[in-house]
């Protein structure tokens, strides 16, 4: 996973250069840290997935050529068969899969979103990001964190929100949960 990681940053790096946008500039459209910025450019620190769409963003690029390499070609439509989706380990708490990685301009990212279930009591981290959000509960249950409150969702349930605030998310009942995610 580390050199994925790696890999994913010198594609950013390179790209912002080639844009003749400052690491400062950066940071401060992702309202980040310089130091934290720079950290991710360098592969020290795992870049977010929402952070990346934003970079994705600025750079005026897919998020998939961010994530693989590879520009998108797709205009009219893709189909992404079960399990193929490009999967990146964005986080330890959270698997994603990308289900729209080939289709171009996108206004939003797509994605199966797994997390394990972690020792009772210990609280995920949380993170923030500009836009919104939805989640949708495709199985097992989980609990969301957002902004001071604590929603329980199940099989079926869905949540949209403010990214901007700080979230997480905790797979329930000692299994995996499986959710649909929207970032807009």
């Amino acid at each position: 996973m580390q050199e994925k990681i790696k890999e994913i940053a010198s594609r950013v790096r390179e790209l912002r250069e080639l844009s003749d946008i400052s690491l400062e500039e950066m940071a401060d459209y992702l309202q980040v840290q310089a130091e934290t910025y720079q950290n991710y450019e360098n592969g020290t620190e795992d870049i977010p997935a929402s952070i990346l769409f934003e970079i994705a963003h600025k750079l005026q690029v897919d998020m998939a050529t961010l994530l693989t390499g590879e520009e998108p070609r797709m205009n009219i439509f893709t189909v992404t068969r079960e399990g193929k989706g490009v999967s990146v380990e964005r986080r330890k708490q959270y698997k994603y899969q990308n289900l729209a990685e080939k289709f171009i301009h996108k206004k939003s990212e797509f994605f199966i979103v797994t997390v394990e279930p972690k020792p009772e009591g210990i609280r995920p981290g949380t993170n923030s990001h500009p836009g919104q959000e939805f989640n949708y509960v495709l199985e097992g249950s989980l609990k969301v964190y957002i902004h001071n409150n604590e929603i329980i969702l199940n099989e079926g349930d869905s949540i949209f929100f403010d990214s901007n605030y700080e979230h997480a998310m905790e797979a329930l009942g000692g299994k995996p949960a499986k959710f649909l995610a929207v970032i807009m």
